[in-house]
């Protein structure tokens, strides 16, 4: 079984590539075969090799080289090549049979030493890997390839000290070697010494600004900082010299929208455009942006481009969907939804919008006889029971609500939703018992469900009863969410009912730092205050909810009464 080039020997032979362009690769020369008295039939065959080589036919090319090593089997240039060849294949095991084998002959093979360094290097047998590099650089002292492959094998080891002062070494060969400067920076990055990585990624891409690699690898590192405004600066100044590469356009306009920089992320997806007009991504990108800014109109018209190129693009559809429901077109906005297929991943969502549309409209019956339909043909699916519940409720039909949480339950028995949602009805419905044993499954499912032991903590308080359990499950509840200002409200609301007035105020006063418009807070806090004799900070809480909520009878009452005391 053939195994894969991995980082880095095949990377490194990449960027050479892209560096330097293929004449900068270990040349193949005929002259070379000849040098060494080869056979006529041997020089047929690698000549051959060659050619098939440069046409990219790696595999013709190999089985050449085997018949030309087959005439000439002394051949160690020839060996040396098949090993090559084997490496360029993918064909690790066979290249490092066969490396192995040509070095015990050749122990003085500073190519093939090099070779098998790095196929050495990508098996992760980095002990070897370290021998050969080492050989070569005994050989040739100034073997900058070598000096490259020991100092990234030491940062495999994260023998890091001994990979930079290769990498010195290295570049004190050759101060301006592009790949040692590279990876250098690289491995300094890995040693979190980001300034210095910084230098070194700079100083490739000043020796070509083309080194794209290094680009993305700066850019890397400053995402990685948040400095996301060097690495617009970074593919801004390379879009300059280069600015057909849309792809880093793109990377450009999404590093834009993160900083905020709509209009400019707009320009850049605009130029990408320009250049290619069928791009479906940055059209859908350009889409969503115009969605956040708030342009539903110029979202619209983008997620419509797209579909019509495809109109069995649901995902494009549900998005087209969204921007006419917010535009107000809501006529457009069911037609789109109600055209998404049933066997799209957003078919539950896109039918729960329809029936919201229809809601707004006031037309409840319509929309629950479109998530009932649903049910027929996709009785699995928990938002439908959920969301059809809610319309129920909606319409005051509490009892039609209860049925079908319960029908739903039994399709998906531990769904926890549809256990909390019943056992809201039943408490709604003043049937506590059956709240709170809703609220237990809930519990039984996941014992961490902070909002179910609040549930049950505070429907004790409210009525007074099981005082100590209820706060035993309320601290529980803050101990998984401690910031949670309507569970501190509920600690409150037990102290207040075991007439422990005074932590009742502090953990109020806590709770409406957190929500300080949330009215049934408030009105909790005026409610100590009357306990507390504090009439007149009583009032203002009181008043403090009717500004929110002029229509709260049960506060108004509250206020009269005490205006009445008076």
């Amino acid at each position: 079984m053939q195994k894969k080039l991995t980082y880095p020997v095949f990377i490194l032979i990449l960027v050479f590539i892209n560096l330097y362009g293929c004449s900068h690769l270990p040349a193949v020369q005929v002259s070379s075969v000849s040098s060494e008295k080869t056979s006529s039939d041997a020089i047929y065959h690698y000549s051959l090799g060659v050619l098939l080589r440069l046409d990219g036919k790696i595999e013709e090319a190999t089985n050449e080289l085997k018949q030309a090593v087959a005439a000439d089997p002394g051949s160690s240039y020839l060996m040396t090549e098949l090993v090559s060849l084997y490496t360029e294949q993918g064909d690790l095991n066979q290249a490092i049979s066969l490396g192995e084998e040509m070095l015990s002959k050749n122990p003085d093979n500073i190519e093939l030493h090099l070779i098998m360094g790095g196929l050495y290097l990508n098996i992760h047998e980095n002990k070897k890997a370290i021998t050969e590099h080492k050989k070569v650089i005994e050989l040739d002292p100034k073997n900058l390839m070598a000096h490259l492959y020991l100092a990234i094998t030491y940062a495999e080891e994260k023998r890091f000290d001994k990979s930079e002062e290769t990498f010195k070494k290295m570049l004190k060969i050759d101060p301006d070697n592009i790949m040692g400067i590279y990876y250098y920076g690289k491995v300094l990055a890995k040693m979190s010494r980001l300034e210095d990585a910084e230098k070194m990624f700079k100083k490739a891409i000043s020796l070509n600004p083309y080194f794209e690699m290094a680009l993305f690898d700066l850019t890397a590192l400053y995402e990685k900082q948040e400095k996301l405004d060097k690495s617009i600066e970074v593919y801004r100044n390379y879009l300059e010299i280069n600015p057909a590469r849309i792809n880093l356009r793109v990377k450009m306009g999404e590093l834009l929208i993160k900083e905020k920089k709509y209009e400019e992320a707009q320009k850049e997806f605009q130029e990408v455009l320009k250049v290619d007009p069928d791009n479906r991504d940055v059209r859908i990108m350009l889409g969503l942006l115009y969605y956040d800014m708030r342009r539903f109109d110029s979202a619209a018209i983008e997620f419509s481009t797209v579909l019509k190129k495809d109109i069995t693009d649901d995902k494009v559809r549900y998005l087209l969907a969204t921007a006419y429901e917010e535009k107000g077109e809501n006529k457009l906005a069911m037609e789109e939804y109600q055209n998404i297929s049933i066997s799209s991943e957003l078919y539950d969502n896109s039918q729960v919008h329809a029936a919201m549309i229809l809601k707004k409209e006031g037309k409840i019956a319509e929309a629950i006889n479109i998530i009932k339909e649903d049910i027929k043909k996709k009785n699995d699916q928990v938002p439908f029971y959920l969301y059809l519940a809610s319309l129920y409720e909606d319409a005051k039909d509490i009892a039609a609500a209860e049925n079908i949480l319960s029908e739903g339950i039994k399709i998906a028995p531990r769904n926890i939703e549809l256990h909390y949602s019943l056992g809201v009805i039943y408490e709604k419905t003043n049937r506590l018992a059956e709240s709170v044993k809703e609220m237990e499954m809930v519990l039984n499912i996941d014992p961490d469900n902070a909002e179910a032991l609040n549930f049950i903590g505070y429907s004790y308080a409210d009525r007074g009863m099981n005082l100590e359990e209820a706060e035993k499950m309320i601290v529980k509840a803050l101990k998984i969410k401690p910031d949670n200002g309507y569970l501190i409200d509920s600690l409150g609301w037990v102290h207040f009912k075991k007439n422990k007035l005074s932590s009742a105020v502090k953990y109020l006063k806590q709770a409406l730092e957190l929500l300080p418009d949330d009215v049934n807070i408030i009105e909790h806090m005026g409610d100590v205050y009357v306990k507390l004799n504090k009439t007149k900070e009583a009032q203002e809480m009181y008043n403090r909810v009717l500004k929110i909520d002029p229509k709260n009878s049960s506060v108004q009452k509250k206020l009269e009464d005490l205006t009445k005391q008076k």
